[in-house]
């Protein structure tokens, strides 16, 4: 069934584009990250333009946001007080974010800093991870009560002005989920992810948050933050296509929904070393992608 996208100016086949919109939606559930930093390369990959990619993965995670949050508010997995900090930065960063998509953009070269963005982040991210995953499943029951055990980071306990957060356990000052908003928002707009994959571990690791309410706090700050992308991108690069939104949106929200059941059912160990392996797979083939030529170097576009 193939369908035409305006705004990307070709057509596509609309249930390979449902099916992926599916399987971001269950990563979404699984995991608590928006699925748009899998979304975005896999449209690239399908030959979407690397910024109407962006700009629509951005509307489809918030649709898969959505249904995630619901789910997980059922089982108090919101910390709501820590989700509106990390929002306010948020949407401080998405307007820092669109002032230099627009700026790469009369640049021309908003398509190759995505792409870098993409290998560098996500391979770092990934590798991090994995790492960590191996080493909770390999070690024994001391060290895994000692991980159990980590605190925020000693640079988060200098901040002034602490707030409690009861949800997530914390006395810390709100700058730092303040600050961690901001610079999600601004790769929201740069690279159309709901920042999740940046936003989990760093919840765990920086602000030392209970595991318990992790997944739904991120999913509650990529609602509003791509949200706010969105909107920002369709008024100013004009690069969200409603129908590539659309399709991702019908798989996603339903996806979502089997992502939650599965996560309260397998090990967190082996969910975060599932995550890291496709996390660096994805990374690979956006590396691949920039070593390699292709057959027309260049193209001709109407003015």
């Amino acid at each position: 069934m193939d369908v035409y996208l305006p705004i990307a100016n070709l057509a596509v086949n609309g249930l390979l584009i449902v099916l992926l919109g599916g399987a971001t939606g269950i990563l979404s559930g699984i995991f608590g990250v928006g699925g748009g930093f899998l979304t975005t390369p896999l449209l690239i990959f399908y030959g979407i333009p690397p910024t109407v990619a962006a700009a629509s993965a951005a509307t489809q995670v918030t649709g898969a946001s959505v249904s995630g949050v619901i789910a997980q508010a059922r089982h108090g997995g919101v910390d709501y007080q820590m989700g509106g900090v990390t929002v306010a930065g948020g949407l401080v960063g998405a307007l820092l974010g669109s002032l230099i998509f627009n700026l790469l953009e009369a640049w021309g070269q908003i398509d190759v800093v995505i792409s870098i963005l993409y290998v560098v982040l996500l391979g770092s991210i990934g590798g991090l991870m994995g790492r960590e995953s191996l080493t909770a499943l390999t070690a024994g029951p001391d060290t895994k009560h000692r991980v159990a055990k980590r605190r925020h980071h000693p640079l988060i306990a200098s901040l002034p002005m602490r707030w409690r957060f009861y949800r997530s356990g914390l006395y810390i000052s709100p700058l730092a989920p303040l600050l961690l908003g901001i610079g999600v928002g601004i790769l929201t707009m740069l690279m159309g992810v709901g920042g999740g994959f940046i936003l989990v571990p760093a919840m765990l690791y920086i602000l030392g948050m209970s595991g318990n309410v992790v997944v739904g706090t991120s999913l509650f700050n990529i609602l509003f933050v791509t949200m706010m992308s969105t909107m920002v991108h369709a008024l100013t690069t004009h690069a969200v296509d409603i129908v590539l939104a659309g399709l991702l949106l019908v798989g996603s929200v339903t996806g979502a929904q089997i992502g939650t059941r599965i996560a309260v059912s397998v090990k967190p160990e082996y969910l975060r070393l599932g995550l890291a392996a496709i996390v660096l797979l994805v990374a690979l083939r956006m590396l691949f992608g920039l070593g390699f030529v292709p057959d027309e170097v260049y193209t001709v576009a109407p003015l």
